[in-house]
């Protein structure tokens, strides 16, 4: 009797591109770094967006940007040269809004001014819930103990965060980010956090969504490797890492996540995509 001999196809970087339907993009340390005025374009970066933009991939922008508008933030993305539209960025803020309003919660904010626009038609009066975003310069020991006195006087504390990243980086340094007040919250009040944005499934699984395409059809490209690598393959997508803005070195011996590829920037990504799938 003769054995049957199936070959399996190459699902690994960067060869995976040939099946790719869809490009899904971190944006503070892979497209620029944010800091002085708008910040600074990644080298390379401007062009690697217009050369997905010019391909027949799908490509949206997921990020867990909370210190602006979406208008906003997309207005900065477009003085520093980049090719991008409101209706392409998925933020966290609008999908905590979806949810507060389903749930009927009024939330006490503690985030950054620029952001508290968006929560404009959102009812803050008698909060039961509290939600943090990336506050900066916001997170005082004064605010940050208002946000727990609200949290700690509610019989069933609610507590979101937009994203729980740990640090970022500006172009003057690495910044402490929402995670770490995330966490003094739910230590000081015994509650668990519900995460608006990366890593959470929820959240790429809407971004997918507004594609039209299966996890295994996209690819996502961060800086973060548990948050943007970790959380995408845990949706079930390919994940890649940037070695800008956040990336450090320990990131590819880490002990829990491994990127299924790691490249210099996006523009070099971007190029081993699409020289994939010219072959």
């Amino acid at each position: 009797m003769r054995t049957k001999h199936f070959v399996m196809a190459d699902t690994g970087w960067p060869r995976c591109a040939n099946s790719l339907k869809g490009v899904i993009l971190d944006l503070c340390g892979v497209l620029y770094d944010s800091g002085e005025g708008d910040g600074v374009a990644i080298p390379g970066s401007i062009e690697a967006v217009k050369k997905l933009k010019a391909s027949d991939l799908k490509l949206r922008f997921c990020t867990n940007e909370t210190q602006a508008t979406r208008e906003k933030f997309v207005g900065k993305l477009q003085r520093l040269g980049f090719d991008i539209s409101v209706n392409e960025v998925f933020p966290p803020a609008p999908a905590a809004i979806s949810i507060l309003r389903e749930r009927g919660l009024r939330p006490h904010l503690l985030v950054y001014d620029g952001l508290l626009p968006e929560f404009d038609g959102v009812d803050k009066t008698d909060p039961n819930c509290v939600l943090i975003g990336d506050a900066a310069e916001r997170f005082s020991y004064q605010n940050l103990n208002e946000a727990f006195r609200v949290l700690i006087g509610l019989e069933k504390p609610v507590l979101f965060s937009l994203g729980q990243g740990r640090y970022y980086k500006e172009t003057d340094g690495l910044k402490l980010d929402v995670g770490v007040y995330m966490k003094a919250l739910e230590y000081a009040c015994d509650v668990k956090a519900e995460v608006i944005g990366k890593p959470s499934p929820t959240f790429f699984q809407s971004v997918l969504n507004d594609m039209g395409l299966q996890p295994h059809e996209a690819l996502m490209i961060g800086d973060d490797l548990v948050n943007d690598v970790g959380g995408a393959q845990h949706c079930g997508m390919k994940g890649v890492q940037v070695r800008t803005g956040k990336y450090r070195p320990s990131d590819e011996r880490h002990p829990t996540v491994t990127a299924d590829g790691t490249v210099d920037n996006l523009a070099q990504a971007v190029d081993m995509i699409l020289s994939q799938r010219r072959h």
